[in-house]
């Protein structure tokens, strides 16, 4: 075991610090995940390990009905928060261990809480109106029977899906950013969901790519029974830190 610390206090990385961030090219989406893999192929053993441990804490935590849900939103920042912290370090080449899974617990918990609670609150209130259209739609559609109530109860379901898409977007953008704001720049829990939120729509167009790019990954990792994943989930967390570094701190040189 290496002398490191996962528990170090807030430190911006180099480079110029934009607490607002800033708007960069469209392609940048792509080299987010290029330089995300970078940080992956410095330690792809840990990264596995890690990936293995957080998928079965939360494959066990969904087998509890709706307590496993509900932790699961409240946790996951939580653990963010820590990777980001050993992103931070694998950039600057310093160690990068295990225990970085662990360190949100350590540091900042408070705001990583706040972050959790707010994206439980989020998901609990878009599952409330994904059952009221739902149920409202259906309910409607056993009243009218035939083909008409079939097509109500189809209807529903489908506008249930544009409202899941039309929310949890907004929800993603105000939390995608936020645990690393926290924990390497000491923002409260509010100002970085703000500053992660404006930070996202401004930066649109390069997140559509980002996008696109994870989706074609995401069918490729799937096919030899699903191992890819094993890659795919530590570059996607440490696309995170580079598409943090790249938006909120330009000219970092790593």
């Amino acid at each position: 075991m290496t002398d490191s610390n996962p528990n170090p206090a807030p430190q911006a990385p180099l480079g110029d610090y934009q607490v607002e961030g800033r708007v960069v090219a469209a392609g940048r989406g792509w080299d987010w995940i290029v330089e995300a893999f970078a940080l992956f192929r410095k330690q792809p053993g840990i990264w596995i390990l890690m990936a293995l441990a957080l998928g079965a804490m939360f494959i066990v935590l969904g087998l509890i009905p709706l307590l496993g849900s509900f932790a699961s939103a409240l946790l996951f920042p939580i653990f963010a928060g820590g990777l980001m912290l050993g992103c931070k370090d694998l950039d600057r080449n310093g160690p990068f261990e295990f225990e970085y899974l662990f360190a949100g617990f350590r540091q900042k918990t408070g705001d990583l809480v706040m972050v959790g609670a707010f994206n439980l609150i989020g998901w609990v209130v878009i599952a409330f109106v994904i059952v009221t259209v739902i149920g409202g739609g259906v309910f409607m559609g056993v009243m009218r029977g035939g083909m008409e109530g079939a097509g109500l109860s189809i209807v529903s379901m489908l506008i249930a899906m544009l409202l899941v898409a039309g929310m949890s977007v907004p929800l993603y953008m105000a939390t995608w950013f936020a645990p690393v704001l926290i924990v390497l720049h000491d923002m409260s829990a509010a100002a970085a969901l703000k500053a992660s939120f404006f930070a996202c729509l401004r930066n649109w167009l390069p997140f559509l790519v980002y996008g696109l790019v994870l989706m074609a990954a995401s069918m490729i990792a799937a096919i030899p029974f699903g191992l890819g994943f094993l890659v795919l989930v530590p570059v996607l967390v440490a696309s995170i830190y580079t598409a943090y570094r790249d938006i909120f701190c330009a000219g970092l040189q790593t």
